[in-house]
């Protein structure tokens, strides 16, 4: 059969038309996990607040016209009933606005208030913002971190922690994890001073030690000191255990000194984590300005949320740093944080939460990876957390248990411990 020029484009035409048609067809029709049409009206309805005590946390349950319920999670350790008053302080703004627009509410929230980037606001907007996501990803049939930019790998590392060598074997070793983290906050039975003795640096130096040789050396181990000592002794202590060779110190002094953290940071060849405590895109803007730390370590249900933990990692990677998140607390603020993990080029690994507040209430039985807090706790393979299978639902990917209520019936509220110097008196930092 014989065409003419004219023919032939006459028909590449027809065709191109029609895939873009198909193309435009399968954009428009939701996926096939997708709870509502993408073209559909959506409006938050209400929050409902739920504190976590043995998570030292507060669950957020989002609600919508829609019959979409977004989780989310902030909290402020021992200040729960000051971070609800702010989560519920939002809720005015938040009711009847479009979930769909976390980052334009995030914006909004956050600006329209004259003091700004305190750790109760951003703890409450962590909440809000987590839920506004996983209503989005619900939504549209999606995990969140597709709607980050997709994967960038397929498992999240974690890592353990352990405080002697029979905790190593028990909590770290036994139960699959390739890296930990130890701490050093005290040493013969005192915390420590401005400047220390051979004898009380050489109570760190047998624990680390001990550890090392047990795990060997193709084993990540960092060092916790938590800002506990002041910078004298901080430097004394990293010094002795550089031998080691650590994967990290983490939080070598507070972080309100950027500028000496950072004079402390040249002075070895292991670098420093920090930033748990810190909130928003603009204080790790200092730290990093200021070459302070070369791992970050927000937590997402105190930096803000999603929204701002995807800035802060973004701000990181201009500046070759890397991220090891924080995530001591809940189930929620977890999945989250491992959603942005996924997406972003510059993660290094991921800490799990404690059950270190658990006391009073029901004997139930509690797991780091969710047991009696999601329906599906997670499972650990090799170390880490497989995107398949763990966090690849729609939103964050799982659901709470419908026994989390009853199961933090009679939990009191944890309460931050005191620290006293041991020889005058004095108050010392944690």
């Amino acid at each position: 059969m014989v065409h003419s020029r004219r023919d032939w484009m006459a028909m590449a035409s027809w065709g191109m038309a029609g895939l873009l048609a198909s193309e435009r067809a399968a954009v428009a029709l939701p996926s096939a996990r997708a709870l509502i049409d993408p073209r559909s009206a959506i409006k938050i309805t209400k929050l409902e607040i739920i504190p976590v005590h043995s998570l030292r946390s507060i669950f957020v349950k989002m609600h919508t016209d829609a019959g979409i319920v977004g989780l989310g999670e902030g909290t402020v350790e021992g200040k729960i009933e000051t971070v609800v008053a702010a989560i519920q302080q939002l809720e005015p703004y938040l009711k009847g606005k479009d979930p769909r627009q976390p980052a334009h509410h995030w914006q909004a929230m956050y600006r329209h208030a004259f003091y700004r980037g305190d750790v109760i606001l951003c703890s409450a907007l962590s909440a809000v913002d987590i839920a506004m996501w996983d209503i989005k990803g619900k939504a549209l049939g999606t995990p969140v971190y597709d709607l980050l930019g997709g994967p960038t790998r397929d498992r999240i590392k974690l890592y353990g922690q352990a405080e002697s060598v029979e905790e190593t074997k028990s909590h770290v070793l036994a139960e699959g994890y390739v890296s930990m983290k130890t701490s050093v906050s005290s040493s013969r039975g005192r915390l420590s001073r401005a400047s220390e003795s051979p004898y009380y640096i050489d109570g760190f130096v047998e624990k680390v030690k001990a550890i090392r040789e047990l795990v060997g050396p193709n084993f990540d181990l960092g060092i916790e000191m938590h800002g506990e000592h002041e910078p004298p002794a901080a430097m004394q202590i990293i010094k002795a255990l550089e031998p080691f060779r650590p994967w990290f110190f983490e939080e070598p002094i507070q972080f309100q000194n950027l500028p000496l953290m950072a004079e402390m940071a040249k002075k070895t060849s292991v670098p420093f984590a920090t930033g748990e405590r810190m909130v928003t895109k603009w204080q790790f803007r200092d730290l990093l300005t200021a070459g302070a730390a070369q791992l970050l370590q927000p937590d997402i249900t105190h930096v803000g949320g999603i929204t701002e933990m995807r800035a802060v990692a973004a701000l990181a990677e201009a500046f070759y740093a890397d991220m090891l998140p924080h995530s001591k607390e809940g189930m929620v603020g977890f999945a989250a944080s491992m959603h942005v993990a996924a997406s972003i080029p510059n993660f290094l690994a991921h800490e799990v939460p404690s059950l270190q507040a658990v006391k009073g209430g029901p004997n139930v039985e509690r797991s780091p990876l969710g047991k009696s807090y999601i329906k599906n706790p997670m499972v650990m393979t090799g170390g880490a957390i497989m995107l398949k299978g763990n966090i690849d639902g729609p939103g964050l990917g799982i659901e709470l248990d419908e026994h989390l209520i009853d199961n933090e019936r009679g939990i009191p509220e944890w309460l931050f411990p005191e620290m006293w110097d041991a020889l005058d008196g004095s108050v010392r930092d944690h």
